[in-house]
């Protein structure tokens, strides 16, 4: 194919798009001919495709939907902007918007569209795109009535008001504030035919992106995953052959690497430890779980979470699960973290273990107003055997203790050693309940049952100020109910050896 620009008219544009578009057309040699970047010695050259950038467009020729899980500097961002550079400035109504998660990410990533425009054939720059005008961060094509926008993930409003055609949503995992709020917001006014394209480095196994990634067979997303070593540039000095240890003969086996990327992967462990995983991956699971600061024992979650069965019965259209019926003999406790209620914020949770051995029965986790929690603990403490409920009594707390008793009726409340109706929570008494339950999961985790319950674990983390909380976007409100229960039940059976 000879990529013929013709005059640089929009029906020379319109022609070119559809050969990019043409399955049986030659994209790549477009893609070579028109775009040009700075590469890793600042020299303006061709964007000639790599190894992982050759493949994503081999897998994604055609596809909508499309999600990328890469180690980093693989390309793929700049290859996912041309791409969309290319059909914005060859298909008339198109509205392209790319989300980065930082305000520098987006003036670096538009400086890199600006580029492709200022170093367009002359031909097309004196044509139909010679009233392209550029602002901060957006490119306007008057002649196609066509835009390419930068946004950042912090303006929630971003694209909002208008129908997308390609969205690029780049370093999801990264996304400042709620990330699915803004992520669905922006999906929301994608066109029916619009294509997204979602990629990022990871960031732990929680989150908007680890969530997108795992649903992607469900949503018909096509996954896309580059380990480090698909970038040619990553070459170190050659590993002796007789030093090589059991994962490196067995990674040179599987995937064909060379001792000069045994030599680099050695680098990469020295310099990044264990961030080495995360930033230059290498397997789709394991960089999900090796990222992030999990304050419980990430291993121990994780070798957890493949064990756990089905719920024995689910109710209320799946906000409660049981596992363990009640039994007649035995003795229950039911711990609740209130909330606020509504649709949105968290959740009410509640936890029902077996004063016994502390066995994981039963978990509520829904949005509630104090009554209707009140309503419900009394159901599951009646249902199992009148189970005395630990009500955390800080803020809503106070309502559903009340509605409790006048409400429902219900008497057999948890007290704390002054008497009081239930569990206050204050920074000592977080911690302390936060550790019994660190100690729980690493010595008895088998007794927990719930997947919702480890996926919140799994998104528990230290902050740098020093205060363990869920991740921005996840719930905590589950971890919290367990701990509650624990802490409850260990004061509960203290009681009765005193008495």
């Amino acid at each position: 194919m000879s990529c013929d620009l013709g005059k640089g008219t929009r029906d020379d544009l319109v022609r070119i798009g559809k050969e990019i578009d043409d399955p049986a057309g030659n994209a790549l040699a477009w893609t070579e001919k028109l775009l040009h970047i700075r590469n890793r010695l600042g020299q303006l050259v061709a964007l000639a495709p790599n190894k992982a950038q050759r493949k994503y467009a081999d897998d994604s020729q055609g596809k909508q939907r499309n999600i990328v899980l890469k180690a980093r500097q693989m390309g793929i961002t700049t290859w996912i902007a041309g791409q969309f550079f290319l059909r914005t400035i060859t298909h008339p109504g198109t509205v392209t918007v790319q989300v980065a998660h930082t305000q520098e990410a987006a003036e670096q990533i538009f400086r890199i569209v600006h580029r492709f425009l200022a170093n367009l054939p002359e031909t097309l720059r004196d044509g139909a795109l010679k009233s392209a005008r550029v602002s901060a961060r957006r490119l306007i094509i008057p002649e196609l009535d066509s835009e390419y926008l930068v946004e950042t993930a912090g303006d929630r409003n971003a694209g909002r008001g208008m129908t997308i055609t390609n969205l690029h949503c780049t370093e999801l995992a990264r996304w400042p504030g709620d990330p699915e709020e803004t992520l669905y917001g922006l999906m929301a006014t994608l066109s029916p035919a619009g294509r997204l394209a979602m990629e990022s480095t990871p960031n732990g196994a929680w989150g908007c992106f680890w969530k997108e990634w795992q649903n992607a067979e469900k949503t018909n997303t096509v996954q896309h995953f580059f380990p480090w070593w698909m970038e040619d540039a990553y070459q170190g000095e050659p590993a002796a052959a007789e030093t090589l240890n059991e994962r490196e003969r067995l990674l040179m086996e599987k995937h064909g690497l060379s001792l000069e990327q045994i030599g680099y992967r050695r680098q990469i462990l020295e310099n990044f430890r264990r961030l080495a995983r995360q930033e230059y991956a290498e397997d789709s699971d394991e960089c999900f779980f090796a990222s992030g600061s999990c304050y419980f024992d990430a291993e121990t979650i994780d070798r957890r979470l493949p064990e756990l069965d089905e719920p024995f019965e689910k109710r209320k259209r799946g906000n409660v699960h049981i596992w363990m019926p009640p039994q007649a003999e035995k003795q229950y406790l039911v711990a609740v973290d209130p909330a606020g209620g509504g649709t949105a914020g968290d959740y009410t949770a509640m936890q029902v273990v077996e004063m016994g051995e502390a066995w994981q029965c039963a978990e509520l986790q829904a949005h509630l107003s104090p009554s209707e929690a009140a309503q419900e603990a009394a159901k599951l403490a009646r249902e199992y055997n009148g189970a005395v409920v630990a009500v955390e009594r800080n803020s809503m707390g106070l309502t559903v203790l009340t509605c409790l008793e006048n409400n429902q009726h219900y008497k057999n409340l948890w007290q704390d050693e002054d008497r009081m109706d239930g569990f206050r929570t204050t920074t000592s008494s977080r911690d302390r309940i936060l550790s019994r339950l660190y100690a729980f999961l690493d010595e008895e985790s088998i007794k927990l049952r719930s997947e919702r319950l480890l996926r919140e674990c799994r998104s528990f983390v230290r902050r740098e100020n020093g205060r363990v909380e869920a991740r921005a976007g996840e719930h905590d409100d589950l971890v919290l109910a367990m701990a509650i229960a624990l802490e409850a039940r260990a004061w509960q059976l203290g009681r009765r050896r005193v008495a």
